[in-house]
């Protein structure tokens, strides 16, 4: 039978030409059809000789099952073909084994002897096949043969097969749990294999068999880590998410100093405290940063390398195609890494936010979680959850969780604008949604409190029934914090109930209105009459609290509602709820004493209206954090079938040895090491390009080394380094080329050997000992830049990490010789003579990835050892620098001092700071701080330096260049730049010296968040016709009777914020009403510093001292802040 009359018969062979075909195909229609032929042809083809028949029969059978169709009475006749020579039908006879082999398990063990021939195969597919099949037969009588097959695939030479092994041990243990220990010691071989073919499926496989067995993890911790970045992308996932709880269990918390850090950083402090009890907080400061300095000196954290390791391995994984691998990575910063890493994975997330909308429910609940505990994270990305009007429902509910979650001072102005257009939605649940949301930001921030109440009782004038039932339920829950200011609303909301029909909301304002019913007398009674009426008609949430009414009524006003409560319990005994019929004895017996009713009727005025807490509107995702994140158990918020549960950290550290491996190549033999070290050691033969990555001219300090470093870490484009790579990588350049670098080169040495002749009266042992401390430096020097670093680009950051772990894992003897001719040429640490230093510092100008304020305007003459070009170089940064001169920035006897640090908790040491009020010119979005060292103690201080910075969301800070040495009694001052971001957020951060750290805090006073600007009287009033509403922020005040003249209302205004007076014409011009001309206005004008937002402060004066004070902000926050300043600066 030929091939293609078989395909004709098979297809309907009999139908006419030129007539149309109907349901014969067998992958097709014809579902219900009593014609099997087809399959009948198929058998045929498949028992024919020709393997070119055999093969067209496989793979209509493969499409059938694809297509869901079921082909399982064709198995005889393929089972017979799985002895075939051809291998293209041999795959295919597997794949419909494997298929099938499970529910014909008979006829599968038929041909066992076949499979176990298939597994010496020469080819590997087929003895991974054959393999697959075999495990999918579910019979315990072939587990021995299962068991022999899967030892020996697992010492197979392809890595194919191993994988398959791999696969194929969850399969036998589900079948026989008893062969687990067998099953151990396959996975213990697997899990040393070198490939990453093998290494997804083995982990799952320990996940499935053997998760406690942890030990056999520590010898391949290491592998597993350098590893991951080139496994596919579902072995990712699964390794991640093991490491992740092996990380828990063997190394300890990065965060464990993190609470030390909040008691003793004093962020919390009241800013607006009296005098009095500032003195009592600052002593109570002192003692707090005293013990946590103690606590922290006696546990020092330090992170285990091979923590380092996992962290630093993963992140490129940030940056994956592959939505779960970026989960997971996720997941695992969020739970290992220490809080000032975390950030990272932020952006990753909100990348996902641009997937299908499964993507986006699933990133959005975990970004809900991340939000309450590290809001700062997502802040910067505020926009990104902006809702758009193609968004689902439940996608949009999530954004405005993390919205909700993510309000602060700063921005909630900007997200209540969002809000309001929201409320304009058609989506009926969504509009409810926002409206909550509305009520918890409301609670969260009491700045705004009046603000979102205002706009709700707006609200409750909506077209729509459902707004203004979700808007009452929202204000019944904002009146219970504060309901004596607002009878009004109450009032309004009474009015409303002939008009709501939604149960609920009838249901709240009636709560309401008896709950406060002294605040509305009059109004009460009225109500009740009316809502007696209607009782039969109502709905049993309304019932209720129409009965509860009445027996508050009757208790604080019984004149008026005794009759009518009696009436309203009447109907209510003959109710056909029980609730409410028992609801109503209840009461009666309560309310109405009789001789049988008990005690209890003397306490029915404390029953009803005794005080009730205010509700706390919570985040639904607030506990949901003790489920790991991107998990099933998370995403449903109920602990799933298979869960495990995150191990808490362990209080000390397990021992880190486990992990050593004798064998010295961990890595794969495909990573290019050796090509690292060789181009290392070209460095180091051509010592041109060694001086050209750090030409460091008088004093060649660590600059050479930390040129190099911090090219690599911050992946700066600065030309010296560029110069540098190119060389290294075009090889040889022309001969005249090399002729005038040789020529330099002699330059160079002649340089460096004079040099060297000035610095031989140093000790040689001092040149040691700062070896050491440069290295210290060093590692500062690195942290900082990483920092300065982080907010580039994810490639930056990636290559930063690649050249991090070249450094840290192997430091080549390149390195090491590089290291010790920087050490013999460095300058000793202490100041043996005034030049050297300035000289030193001058040099920190010439590290080329971030300018740090010169500490005085002056040149040192450097003619004598540098290129003309660099000379004017560094006059011209000086001079752009001056204005940071501590000359320049001499606080005036208007700028208030602060104490930073006291002498007694320094030992010795005291800083005060100032807001020096001048541009701070390396970055004008900074505000400058200037800082007073003074040494009190009777030994030197050295190394003055900050560490460890710790700051919101949006904040940045510019360093003070370290103080090398601060000799006994004298003073020293700094400058430093902080952006506050326009909030009034303490930055924190650790003052370190030689020997001691503090922990210290900078908070800005609202004032100080300013720069004046010049406006004319025109463009001030102009300006502030814009800014009105809610904007706008009046207050009437008497001021003080120092305080009644000009000159002194401008003092105390410019001394309480940085603004400057808009100069003002005759005072009839001044504004519209005409005042009298003894009746003056005051007017002043800035912007913030970060956003450049309008401030604009009016002080009117009056009669008799009396004055009102008007200030209008784009950012409302810190207009009542500043308003608040003002006024007491102006009162007191």
């Amino acid at each position: 039978m030929s091939a293609s009359s078989a395909f004709n018969d098979e297809k309907g062979g009999s139908s006419s030409v030129g007539e149309p075909e109907y349901g014969h195909d067998p992958a097709s229609g014809g579902i219900f059809s009593s014609d099997y032929k087809r399959h009948d042809d198929l058998k045929e083809m498949l028992d024919s000789n020709k393997d070119s028949l055999k093969l067209e029969a496989m793979k209509r059978i493969v499409a059938m099952i694809a297509r869901g169709k079921n082909a399982s009475d064709l198995f005889p006749a393929v089972v017979k073909n799985v002895a075939c020579k051809n291998i293209e039908v041999k795959k295919l006879v597997y794949v419909y084994l494997v298929r099938y082999a499970e529910e014909q398990q008979d006829l599968a063990l038929l041909s066992i002897s076949t499979f176990q021939r298939g597994l010496k195969d020469p080819n590997q597919l087929i003895r991974a096949s054959a393999l697959r099949v075999l495990s999918s037969i579910r019979v315990t009588i072939i587990v021995p043969i299962m068991m022999l097959a899967i030892k020996e695939a697992a010492s197979d030479m392809s890595p194919y097969v191993r994988k398959t092994a791999a696969h194929a041990i969850p399969k036998l243990y589900s079948l026989d749990p008893e062969q687990k220990d067998q099953l151990i010691e396959v996975i213990e071989k697997l899990l040393a294999d070198k490939t990453t073919l093998v290494a997804g499926s083995v982990v799952m496989a320990f996940e499935e068999v053997c998760p406690e067995r942890i030990d056999l993890i520590h010898k391949n911790y290491r592998k597993l880590c350098n590893l991951l970045i080139d496994v596919e992308e579902w072995g990712q996932v699964v390794i991640i998410n093991m490491l992740t709880r092996y990380a828990r269990t063997q190394f300890l918390n990065p965060n464990i100093n993190e609470s030390l850090l909040e008691e003793g950083g004093g962020g919390d402090k009241t800013f607006y405290g009296s005098d009095e009890d500032e003195d009592e907080d600052e002593e109570e400061e002192n003692e707090k940063k005293v013990e946590a300095a103690a606590l922290a000196k006696r546990k020092p954290y330090v992170m285990d390398p091979d923590h380092r390791l996992l962290l630093r391995n993963t992140k490129p994984l940030l940056q994956s195609r592959n939505a779960a691998v970026v989960m997971a990575v996720a997941q695992l910063y969020f739970h290992l890494a220490p809080k000032a890493e975390v950030g990272v994975i932020a952006k990753a997330l909100v990348r996902l936010l641009r997937s299908h909308s499964e993507v986006q429910y699933v990133v959005l609940q975990n970004v809900a979680t991340m939000t309450i505990k590290r809001r700062g994270m997502f802040e910067p990305y505020l926009k990104s959850f902006y809702i758009r009007s193609t968004d689902p429902t439940q996608i949009k509910i999530l954004k405005l969780e993390v919205l909700t979650n993510l309000a602060n001072e700063t921005n909630i102005s900007t997200i209540l604008r969002e809000f309001q257009t929201y409320i304009k939605s058609m989506d009926k649940d969504f509009v409810a949604a926002t409206i909550q949301a509305i009520g918890r930001c409301a609670t969260n921030i009491g700045e705004v409190r009046d603000t979102c109440l205002n706009g709700l009782v707006q609200l409750l004038s909506n077209r729509d029934e459902l707004v203004v039932a979700e808007s009452v339920v929202v204000i019944k829950k904002l009146l219970q914090m504060q309901p004596e200011k607002h009878s009004d609303i109450i009032k309004h909301m009474a009015k409303l109930t002939d008009n709501i029909q939604v149960p609920m909301a009838r249901a709240s304002i009636l709560w309401l209105i008896g709950e406060y019913c002294e605040h509305v007398p009059k109004i009460a009674p009225d109500v009740l009459r009316k809502m007696a009426k209607s009782f039969t008609s109502e709905e049993d949430i309304v019932k209720l609290q129409i009965i509860n009414l009445a027996a508050k009524l009757y208790l604080t006003n019984s004149k008026q509602t005794k009759l009518l409560t009696q009436y309203v319990l009447n109907l209510a005994k003959y109710d056909q709820n029980y609730d409410i019929r028992d609801r109503a004895r209840f009461i009666r017996q309560l309310i109405v004493p009789t001789e049988k009713s008990g005690a209890l009727s003397k306490y029915a005025k404390k029953l009803f209206l005794a005080l009730k807490p205010a509700p706390v509107l919570e985040s639904p995702f607030k506990d949901r954090d003790h489920f790991q994140l991107g998990s099933l158990s998370h995403l449903l918020n109920a602990k799933a079938g298979g869960y495990q549960e995150l191990p808490d950290w362990p209080e000390a550290a397990p021992d880190p040895s486990v992990r050593n491996v004798e064998v010295k190549e961990s890595v794969p033999e495909w990573t290019k090491c050796s090509s690292r070290e060789k181009r290392k050691e070209k460095k180091v033969e051509k010592p041109f390009y060694s001086d050209s990555e750090g030409e460091s001219g008088p004093t060649e300090s660590a600059d050479s080394e930390s040129d190099s470093a911090s090219i690599s870490e911050s992946g700066s484009g600065s030309e010296v380094s560029g110069t540098a790579s190119e060389s290294e990588e075009s090889g040889e350049g022309s001969e005249s080329e090399d002729e005038e670098e040789d020529e330099e080169e002699k330059e160079r040495e002649k340089k460096k050997k004079k040099k060297r002749e000035f610095k031989k009266p140093v000790q040689e042992s001092a040149s040691e000992q700062s070896s050491g401390e440069d290295d210290r430096k060093q590692e500062r020097k690195i942290k900082q830049r990483k920092s300065d670093s982080e907010s580039e680009s994810d490639d930056d950051e990636s290559a930063s990490e690649s050249s991090q772990s070249e450094s840290e894992d192997s430091e080549s003897e390149a390195e090491v010789k590089k290291k010790k001719k920087a050490a013999e040429s460095k300058p000793p640490s202490k100041p043996v003579k005034k030049e050297n230093k300035k000289e030193k510092k001058e040099m920190s100008l010439l590290d080329l990835d971030d300018f740090e304020p010169a500490p005085s305007p002056q040149v040192t003459p450097v003619n004598a050892f540098l290129s003309n070009s660099l000379v004017t170089d560094l006059e011209g940064l000086s001079l752009s620098d001056s204005v940071l001169s501590p000359a320049t920035i001499a606080p005036s006897s208007t700028l208030k001092s602060f104490e930073l640090l006291h002498r007694i908790t320094g030992e010795g040491l005291s800083v005060e700071y100032c807001f020096s009020r001048q541009p701070f010119s390396p970055d004008a979005n900074m505000v400058a701080v200037q800082m007073q060292f003074t040494n009190n103690s009777t030994s030197d201080t050295k190394n003055i330096h900050m560490e460890d910075v710790k700051l919101q969301s949006g904040m940045r800070v510019k360093e003070f260049p370290e103080i090398e040495l601060l000799p006994a009694g004298e003073a020293a001052s700094a400058v430093m730049g902080i952006d506050y971001c326009d909030s009034t957020q303490a930055a924190n951060f650790q003052l370190c010296t030689h020997a001691r750290k503090f922990f210290v805090s900078i908070q800005p006073p609202v004032g100080e968040l300013m720069r004046p600007i010049f406006l004319t009287e025109n463009e001030f009033k102009k300006e502030q016709g814009q800014l009105m509403g809610m904007n706008e922020i009046t207050e009437k005040l008497t001021l003080d009777v120092k305080c009644r003249n000009e000159h002194a209302i401008v003092q105390r205004v410019t001394t309480a914020a940085h603004l400057s007076r808009v100069p003002c014409g005759s005072d009839k011009e001044c504004s519209p009403p005409v005042p009298p001309p003894d009746h003056p206005v005051h007017r002043f004008a800035g912007r913030t510093v970060t956003s450049s937002s309008l401030v604009l402060v009016t002080v009117a004066t009056k009669e008799e001292g009396a004055a009102q004070l008007m200030v209008n902000c784009e950012k409302m926050v810190i207009g009542t802040m500043l308003v608040k300043d003002i006024l007491l600066a102006l009162t007191q």
